[in-house]
């Protein structure tokens, strides 16, 4: 039986469409790349905002077409959509046969069994759950990085957000699990580690009874294989001294951190529901540049929330402007059914949205060039991550981008590379968020 799977949304909903793939792979389930030779379709879901909502609806349409006419004999839906409006996607939508909670995902071996024996049906798991897989991740990203999901849930209860009546409060994942997985990706090849959550910084607080992220990274750090750990999705209120001393003392920890801050006027974080203001947030930057002067800062930010002002539109531009993030992005408020933030007075119109949304990455733009051109003349590390076709031009990531989110460094080289080696790279050139770079010294072993 060929499966065709489909996993949408964010990194971490990616780490569960591969644990699901190990499953359905230790069983004996074939998969395919191609839709009209799938005898099952299964369909990982995102609706965090809208316009993941409306990729996820667009995706079970198009696939429900192969089950009425096609080699499709199941169509199965998982994931935050799934959880979210589980009974009404199997009611509208008579082609799924499956849908499965965001906790429910180790039961697909299961689903497909029952869908192919012509069974409908939601299955779901209490959102205390903290599904555990035996079988082995089949990694997707190409074999030489990986995430390493740490935690599920969250217990912010940011005002805009859903996550946490989607998946649940937050439950880190026993340390001991996530070694041996780490373990194991080494031993398939990994050399980069993402280490991913709704938030990594409080990690083992459920667990231990203190924050135990530096206690992790130690443990990480001390795998053959691994070269690069990279933490992403850190509560800027919650970093903390150890997990700094950690960074600037073990060499395998890249000098990156994400700090999602989503707004910079004191009066929209507190209607975010957010725990810091625009004080914590200098504080916070400046002790990390100062404590590790070589960090890259990645950020988010939200345009238009609910009541906010011209003013305060113009606070958050000039708090970028003074802080100068290396890599930030920005998203239009989605105003989420069941949050607090969607029945606030004052909603924004989208074309205003979205002029603060281009405004807001206009001053970036000219920031990130910046930076781009101050690379020149340096040499740095950087892991290859494919080679350009027809030319010999390799594309790699430096320890300031993480996949799919940040730039890219482009390298002229005649020597042969493959994916996941480390090089000395001696940069020549930027083109905006891009840089251009020769090989300084073959191998960075």
């Amino acid at each position: 039986m060929k499966i065709f799977f489909v996993s949408l949304g964010c990194d971490k909903n990616l780490v569960d469409s591969e644990e699901m793939l190990g499953l359905l792979g230790s069983k004996g389930y074939t998969f395919t790349d191609d839709e009209t030779e799938a005898d099952v379709i299964v369909i990982n879901t995102c609706c965090f905002i809208n316009d993941a909502k409306e990729e996820s609806v667009q995706t079970i349409l198009e696939m429900a077409e192969y089950k009425k006419a096609g080699s499709c004999k199941a169509l199965i839906v998982t994931g935050c959509m799934a959880q979210r409006y589980k009974q009404e996607i199997l009611d509208e939508i008579e082609e799924v046969d499956m849908v499965l909670g965001t906790t429910a995902y180790d039961r697909i071996v299961w689903a497909v069994e029952e869908a192919l024996g012509g069974h409908r049906a939601v299955e779901e798991e209490a959102l205390s759950h903290l599904p555990q897989t035996e079988a082995g991740r089949i990694v997707t990203t190409g074999g030489h990085y990986a995430y390493l999901k740490i935690a599920e849930g969250c217990n912010k209860c940011c005002t805009y957000c859903i996550i946490p009546k989607l998946r649940g409060r937050y439950r880190s994942v026993p340390m001991e699990r996530l070694i041996a997985q780490a373990e194991e990706l080494a031993a398939q090849g990994v050399r980069e580690l993402i280490l991913v959550a709704q938030e990594t910084t409080v990690y083992g607080t459920d667990l231990y009874g203190q924050k135990s992220l530096h206690l992790l990274l130690e443990a990480l750090c001390k795998i053959r294989g691994i070269r690069w750990i990279r933490v992403l999705y850190c509560y800027p209120e919650e970093i903390y001294d150890e997990l700094i001393e950690t960074m600037k003392r073990e060499p395998k920890i890249c000098h990156y951190l994400d700090l999602p801050i989503q707004h910079a006027s004191d009066a929209v974080l507190k209607r975010m529901g957010r725990r810091t203001t625009r004080a914590d947030l200098t504080e916070i930057v400046e002790k990390l540049r100062r404590e590790i002067p070589d960090i890259m800062l990645r950020t988010t930010l939200i345009a238009g929330f609910p009541g906010e002002t011209q003013e305060q539109h113009e606070e958050v531009m000039d708090f970028i402007d003074e802080m100068e993030f290396d890599r930030l992005g920005v998203f239009t408020y989605s105003q989420e059914e069941d949050t607090p933030a969607a029945s606030m007075p004052d909603q924004i119109d989208e074309e205003t949205k979205l002029n603060w949304q281009e405004e807001l990455m206009e001053l970036q733009q000219e920031i990130a060039f910046d930076r781009a051109q101050d690379m020149v003349g340096r040499t740095v590390v950087a892991m290859i991550e494919g080679k350009v076709a027809d030319e010999n031009v390799y594309v790699a990531r430096t320890y300031g981008d993480a996949p799919n989110v940040d730039g890219l460094l482009f390298v002229h080289t005649e020597e042969m590379l493959v994916s996941g080696d480390f090089v000395q790279v001696k940069i020549t050139g930027a083109a905006e968020y891009d840089l251009i770079g020769e090989i300084a010294d073959e191998f960075a072993e």
